[in-house]
């Protein structure tokens, strides 16, 4: 996979990579905040490929500013699929981010974090977590709205720079590689360990107004816990199970009643929220723009 940025000028802005369109899928569930569930899965199971947990472990700050990564991270995903012009800017911005990025795996191979092979998973998990957990927080999606769902996936592949030729261009091949993933080499990594459990230190949220400040700081301990079981509940359970499989994660099921009884909630409530609750940021600004254009 190349590293070379797009030339700059106007026959360069002709052909950088469009998001995915208003009004499709990905439009449609990746700025509802019940994409916030999601997210969690999604990330262990990147973090389980040996390269990339190793990446994480060495060069990432999600031990020590777990928020703020975690802010940065939600608003750059959102930017692939809202942004517009902004989104090809993102993904160069991630390019760039993760170019000096590189060591040793679990295995005793040497990675570098945008080697196509590596890039892609990173990209890749995100597919099967829409769907699975799609089911459980939205709604089953019909076999065509799971074939478009693929094609704008895509769309955002090609948003982060990643060539058509380092992803499967049809779904049934998307599922002979995600099945060889999980087979070859998705393994139960120290940091897919890690955020699953629910003994870890974790810093309180920074930030705030001084009584807030005060709050947080008297009532951490009960909420760090709180938080950390919560974490680990929708991450194992919104994870497809020949994932959780592959990584070795435990789900029972007095487990799964219960993420079917929290779901049923979620899936009834969060519709009925006004839209400034309802939306994220980035995709709440966005359908603002759509809805103004439209005028």
């Amino acid at each position: 996979m190349s590293n070379t940025e797009p030339a700059a000028g106007p026959l360069a802005h002709r052909r950088e990579p469009e998001p995915p369109p208003p009004g499709g899928v990905l439009w449609t569930i990746a700025g509802d905040v019940r994409a916030l569930l999601m997210l969690p899965a999604a990330f262990t199971m990147q973090v389980a490929h040996p390269a990339i947990g190793a990446g994480v472990d060495e060069h990432s700050v999600f031990r020590t500013d777990p928020w703020g990564r975690g802010e940065r991270s939600l608003r750059s995903v959102q930017l692939w699929v809202y942004g517009g012009r902004e989104a090809a800017e993102e993904g160069r911005r991630v390019r760039r981010l993760h170019k000096e990025i590189q060591g040793t795996d679990t295995r005793g191979r040497r990675y570098h974090s945008l080697d196509p092979a590596c890039y892609a998973w990173v990209h890749a998990t995100g597919f099967p977590v829409y769907l699975y957990a799609g089911r459980y927080l939205l709604r089953r999606f019909t076999p065509a709205q799971e074939r478009q769902l693929y094609r704008e996936w895509l769309q955002v592949g090609r948003v982060l720079g990643i060539h058509d030729r380092d992803m499967p261009q049809t779904i049934e091949e998307y599922w002979v590689y995600y099945r060889r993933m999980l087979a070859e080499e998705i393994e139960p990594t120290a940091v897919a360990r890690e955020l699953v459990a629910t003994d870890v230190a974790l810093p309180r949220p920074g930030g705030g107004s001084p009584p807030v400040r005060l709050l947080l700081r008297l009532t951490w301990p009960v909420l760090r816990s709180a938080f950390l079981r919560l974490r680990a509940f929708v991450t194992v359970g919104y994870m497809p199970p020949d994932a959780r499989a592959a990584i070795g994660l435990e789900w029972s099921p007095a487990q799964e009643r219960r993420l079917r009884r929290f779901s049923a909630v979620v899936r009834v409530l969060v519709p009925l929220l006004p839209e400034r609750l309802r939306y994220l940021p980035v995709a709440r600004a966005a359908r603002a723009r759509r809805r103004a254009a439209a005028r």
